[in-house]
């Protein structure tokens, strides 16, 4: 297969693109200089020259604050992008694979997993100009594409909360972390394997909407004190606090864990918990040094 990875020069972009090329397969990784998905000429262009089999789309606009008063570019990066993209898809016989997040779901009142068909109910900007594209894909491109949810996403590239909480570590005696927002912190090394493995099976039998978090639940006290505790620190030192310490433009969902019914239907095995993740990830993370921002 031939593959066209778009927001190549992020966390999950950079991992999509290395997981890819350790499989063999022939892949083109594009960041935001090199295609902008907002322009119809540049993505029809960039389809056209490279022939791919498969495009996945990883480029977003991912500021979930700015979005609130910044909601039109939002919209047009992580909406009317991903339109373009299936269109040229369409046209150039490609199939695509589209990242999301849990913002699509309100995360409220709830105490199970999200299911894949669940109504969606944004809150925020971030999370309407998501689901936008979401629509904007399956609407375009039926049959031919897959949507992935993911959430909590940490990696080696890039900053996230993971690098974060390492170089604070070093730096402050204690630490006072939200304990309620509950998700599921997911390696996003985990979802490049995910996307890998969905790419050849995507088609008239597995096409859709598919969330691709690790399994389990934590809230991001849980998840600090799990990182210190990795790393030989007192995970006493980090210390519970509520939501409203941290006051924010756009609210976070208290609850967006999401279930993974979907990847066993095309014969693929559930994702892994979260903490056999975070104990694999961790010391490449480390190995990487302390978080720096990633163009």
């Amino acid at each position: 297969m031939r593959w066209l990875v778009t927001g190549a020069g992020g966390m999950l972009g950079r991992d999509v693109v290395e997981e890819l090329t350790r499989r063999g397969e022939t892949v083109v990784g594009l960041d935001r200089t090199a295609l902008d998905i907002t322009s119809p000429p540049a993505v029809d262009s960039a389809v056209r020259e490279h022939r791919p089999d498969m495009v996945v789309n990883c480029a977003a606009y991912t500021a979930v604050d700015d979005a609130e008063t910044d909601e039109a570019r939002a919209l047009q990066i992580n909406g009317d992008g991903p339109r373009l993209l299936a269109r040229a898809c369409a046209a150039h016989d490609a199939r695509l694979i589209h990242v999301s997040t849990d913002y699509v779901f309100s995360g409220e009142a709830r105490t199970t997993p999200y299911p894949e068909d669940h109504p969606t109910g944004p809150r925020t900007a971030y999370g309407r100009t998501k689901l936008a594209g979401e629509q904007a894909v399956l609407e375009e491109l039926p049959g031919a594409s897959a949507v992935l949810r993911t959430a909590w996403l940490y990696g080696v590239h890039g900053s996230n909360f993971v690098r974060t909480m390492i170089g604070l570590e070093a730096r402050r005696d204690t630490l006072d972390v939200v304990d309620d927002q509950r998700g599921q912190p997911t390696w996003s090394a985990d979802v490049a394997e995910r996307i890998a493995g969905l790419g050849p099976r995507l088609g008239p039998e597995a096409h859709g909407v598919f969330h691709a978090t690790n399994s389990g639940e934590a809230t991001w006290f849980d998840l600090a004190r799990e990182v210190f505790s990795l790393i030989g620190a007192d995970p006493e030192r980090v210390r519970p606090t509520s939501s409203a310490a941290f006051p924010r433009p756009a609210p976070r969902p208290a609850y967006s864990a999401l279930a993974h019914r979907r990847w066993q239907e095309i014969g693929l095995p559930l994702p892994r918990d979260w903490r056999s993740a975070l104990h694999e990830a961790l010391p490449r993370i480390r190995k990487e040094g302390l978080p720096r921002e990633t163009p």
